[in-house]
């Protein structure tokens, strides 16, 4: 490890907190394109599809779209510097919104999954802003810097939904076609923000630098941050996607879900304003093993009853859930890896998660077609099991080799 003076640290932490305030911005813009995806796109899907069983692939794309979309964004980064991959994310986001508007006026069911999947391409540049706020930052103020442009999200949970509200029906018939066209305006004043971002050119070291990534996937501490960010973020995902869908199906309003959804995200990114003093004061493995257990008790509500409040709570439940969760998996990446690793070990773990979050999102519109909303629930238990599991032995195993240490 480098040793730094504390006047060096001050003088990075205080460029790391201009970045936070222009990132937590962009967060809250490009978490409105989620948002406006994830409350219109099983609908959409449910209308423009050949078969009710595809309602949830424009979903499926998005998530489709964020795994593919990690690795590029990280060679990127690697290579040209982070500015340059976030201005690529917006333009993405920019052409969901035209796309998206373009395919529903004319019902053109694939055409709208294409847009979505650029969508996620957007998505999963915005993911790596959690990561470019710790650049640079002293050990002490990281937590609290991705935590903090996390919080950006509670933005997005209540201006995304209330988009959709207040633009669907502007086009009649053509139900949420101009609210494609809001976030493409919401993608160009993202882009304008990220412009400013201080995120020096790589040096020469982060292109050849470092371990081999093989190498390091191999440790147990990155194995356990992979693993806890594969279930905590997916299993979300798998939820959250087949929500809206489900309340449709039980008689419930569009205004029902478009209000779930905004407490929902309001719930994934609230807690982000203490969750990294959270992680400072208790350490990443207790935030993150609290967070699992609520997307197992947020199951448990889904599985009691299918009222409008029994899937308000779920969603609650679930977003409480996932951000201890994901973002105390993010905290236990950064200490995986060296400055000059930073990039590819950050890019390879979101590809997992969002991989995975890929393959189970597909299968969530056959699952909830053919099995019900109680399934999509008690799918959740297992991973969260293993997840817990896993990350009981990684601290056991960590207290250990520092016990062995003192010896």
């Amino acid at each position: 490890m480098i040793d730094v003076t504390a006047g060096g640290e001050i003088a990075d932490d205080a460029r790391a907190r201009a970045n936070v305030v222009r990132l937590a911005m962009a967060q809250a813009l490009a978490g409105a394109n989620s948002a406006v995806i994830f409350a219109t796109g099983s609908i959409i899907g449910a209308t423009i599809a050949p078969d009710i069983s595809l309602a949830t692939v424009p979903l499926s794309m998005f998530v489709l779209g964020l795994a593919v979309g990690t690795l590029p964004t990280g060679a990127i980064a690697r290579r040209y510097g982070r500015r340059v991959a976030f201005i690529i994310g917006t333009a993405c986001g920019v052409l969901t919104g035209l796309l998206g508007c373009f395919a529903i006026l004319h019902g053109m069911f694939w055409l709208f999954c294409g847009a979505t999947f650029l969508g996620g391409l957007y998505g999963a540049v915005s993911q790596s802003y959690r990561f470019a706020a710790a650049d640079g930052a002293s050990a002490a103020f990281r937590p609290k810097a991705l935590s903090w442009v996390m919080a950006g999200g509670v933005f997005a949970g209540v201006f995304g939904p209330q988009l959709v509200q207040w633009t669907m029906d502007f086009w009649p018939p053509y139900l949420f076609a101009f609210s494609f066209v809001a976030q493409a305006v919401v993608a160009l004043v993202a882009m304008a923000i990220l412009a400013g971002v201080d995120a020096p050119t790589p040096a020469p070291a982060d292109l050849h630098g470092g371990r081999p990534l093989a190498e390091i996937a191999r440790q147990p501490p990155f194995i356990a941050a992979a693993l806890c960010g594969i279930i905590a973020y997916p299993m979300m995902n798998l939820v959250m996607t087949s929500a809206p869908l489900a309340m449709k199906m039980c008689g419930l309003t569009v205004a029902d879900s478009n209000f779930g959804i905004q407490w929902h995200i309001v719930a994934m990114y609230g807690p982000s304003f203490f969750t990294g003093a959270l992680i400072a004061r208790f350490g990443a493995p207790a935030v993150v093993a609290l967070g699992l257990i609520l997307e197992a008790v947020a199951a448990m509500i889904g599985l009691s009853g299918v009222t409008a409040p029994h899937f308000w709570a779920t969603l609650v439940v679930l977003g409480l859930g996932w951000n201890f969760g994901f973002v105390g998996a993010s905290a236990l990446v950064l200490e995986t890896h060296r400055p000059s690793e930073r990039n590819k070990v950050q890019a390879f773990n979101d590809f997992l998660v969002f991989g995975m979050m890929a393959i189970g999102s597909f299968s969530s519109g056959q699952l909830l077609a053919n099995y019900g909303w109680n399934a999509v629930n008690l799918v959740v238990f297992p991973p969260v099991l293993l997840g817990l599991a896993v990350l009981s032995f990684s601290s056991f195993a960590k207290r250990r080799a520092r016990l062995v240490e003192r010896i």
